[in-house]
């Protein structure tokens, strides 16, 4: 389980205390069962907050961006230098056909 951001630390942490002020005040009520009901739904409540509050982007590093641009370019069928790679595979040879096909290419 990954540990909580400091995002989802103080977001949760302000829901429980804010909403346990605010559900006190508009109850009115001093029970004891009253207060328990409510600080454990602010407890749930801060709960969902804290864990419905988006994961930062990972930032990434100067070989993740020289990777990602590669497969980019290699994807767009572009080289570095943003040349085609039409004419290099024009000059790529057939592959040859061999006439025993069904034979297995080990030597005795």
């Amino acid at each position: 389980m990954p540990r909580p951001t400091a995002a989802q630390l103080s977001y949760g942490s302000v829901t429980v205390v804010f909403s346990t002020l605010a559900m006190l005040l508009l109850s009115g009520t001093g029970s004891e069962l009253g207060i328990a009901v409510i600080c454990t739904a602010a407890l749930a409540l801060g709960l969902l907050v804290a864990v419905t509050v988006p994961a930062p982007a990972r930032r990434r590093t100067a070989t993740e961006e020289a990777a990602a641009s590669a497969h980019q370019e290699a994807r767009s069928g572009a080289g570095p230098e943003g040349h085609a790679l039409g004419h290099v595979q024009g000059t790529i040879p057939a592959a040859r056909t061999s006439a025993r096909v069904g034979e297995h290419s080990l030597r005795r």
